[in-house]
This record gives C-alpha cells, sequence and structure tokens, in this order.
C-alpha cells in the first residue's frame, strides 16, 4: 500500500483547519478513487478529536491535484458560509509562485475570458459572449536559464486560470502537462504561497504564508 504523505497543520481552532496540500493529492474524490485530502482531513480530525461520528469539513476552495501549497478548511458549516461569502466578494485573497517558459516583463495584468470543456477537463480564453470575466496580476521575482519566477495574485478564481492565462501568452507553466509540455515529467511548477481572509467569528484578519518549495524548478532560484 502507498504511503500517504503527511499533512502540514499551519494553524487550527475551532472553526477552522489551515493546512499545507501536497502534490499529486486530489482535494475531492475523483475518478481515480486515490486518497484525497478531505478524507486524510476528516480521518485527523475524527482522531485528533476523539469524535465518534464523521468530522464535518468544509470545503471552500480548490487546488489542482498536481498542485501543492496553503488551503483552508471550515470545521464548521457557519465558518464554511461565512469564508464562501468572503470569496465571492473578493476579500478572500490568494497569491502563488509559479516558474514559466521565458522572459516576462516585471510587471502585468492579464484579463481574459475562459470557458471551461466539461468533458476533456481544460479551459480556454473565448470571447465575452461564451467566457467569464478572468483577472489576475503578477510581478517578476527573478529568472534563469530562460525561466521566469512569478508571484501570482489571483484575482477571480476560474478552473485552470493561471495555467491557461499564461499559455496562452507563450508563457506555460514548466511542467503543465495540459497546457504546456512536461518532457521531464516534473512536478508543476505552481505552488500556492499565502491566503489571506478575515476570520469567520472574531473577524481577525489573516494571513497564512509559505516558503518556497524546495523542489525543481523553483530551487533554481535564490
Amino acid at each position: 500500500m502507498e504511503k500517504l504523505p503527511k499533512i502540514n497543520i499551519i494553524y487550527e481552532d475551532n472553526h477552522l483547519l489551515v493546512i499545507e496540500k501536497p502534490i499529486n493529492i486530489p482535494v475531492q474524490k475523483d475518478n481515480t478513487n486515490d486518497i484525497d485530502l478531505i478524507t486524510m482531513l476528516k480521518d485527523y480530525r475524527k482522531k485528533n478529536e476523539n469524535k465518534p461520528g464523521e468530522a464535518y469539513l468544509g470545503l471552500v476552495h480548490r487546488l489542482d491535484r498536481p498542485v501543492g501549497g496553503i488551503m483552508v478548511f471550515a470545521k464548521t458549516s457557519k465558518a464554511a458560509s461565512r469564508l464562501s461569502d468572503q470569496i465571492r466578494t473578493n476579500t478572500f485573497h490568494k497569491t502563488y509562485l509559479a516558474v514559466i517558459q521565458g522572459i516576462i516583463p516585471k510587471e502585468g495584468i492579464f484579463e481574459d475570458y475562459l470557458v471551461k470543456n466539461e468533458k476533456e477537463n481544460i479551459s480556454y480564453v473565448t470571447s465575452k459572449e461564451k467566457g467569464k470575466y478572468s483577472k489576475l496580476e503578477y510581478k517578476l521575482l527573478d529568472t534563469k536559464d530562460n525561466l521566469s519566477l512569478v508571484r501570482i495574485n489571483l484575482i477571480t478564481g476560474r478552473s485552470h486560470q493561471i495555467r491557461v492565462q499564461f499559455s496562452s501568452r507563450n508563457h506555460p507553466l514548466i511542467g503543465d502537462s495540459k497546457y504546456g509540455d512536461n518532457p521531464n515529467n516534473i512536478s508543476i511548477a505552481l505552488y500556492a504561497e499565502s491566503i489571506t481572509f478575515n476570520h469567520p467569528t472574531t473577524k481577525e484578519k489573516l494571513t497564512f504564508t509559505l516558503n518556497k518549495p524546495n523542489r525543481y524548478p523553483f530551487n533554481i532560484f535564490k
């Protein structure tokens, strides 16, 4: 049996569970039937809190299966509702680190209309009439060997948004087999670096940030 990765618990209270999602673990059950993050975290809650029945865990945002990084889950339905409201009102903020092909200007804003083909699980740029408005901001942090390390402030949260918007501008993410190429079969160079939101009960503004991953291609940058 495959050994499951240990989940890094970053913060926990009666309302929230903030964790580092491992790469290549689906957030929810999918058609592979591989173990998923929600099942693992419900099991963690059940054991850690000695719960006799199934533990509640509210999913308020997602990361693609190959993507790792920071996520917050709700431990109550009220917390889930309030965090979801923050996402809808754009008061829940997320930043990502990515390594992309080529050299890109020092900063920029991408605005597109994206549509997803659910059957093929792929998104693409389309017209205003057919797609959903999608926006991100980025800053260039470093360059090396015709690669760029960027920090991305995700304004809208469309499916595969970062991957599609960079790929459509001929700067695909390294390791992205779906929207670029991946000859060396490495993990996608996209990482959820930080989240900022208001605590669902205390209203305190919380920010959680992780360090840059120590794996290729992130580790070629200082």
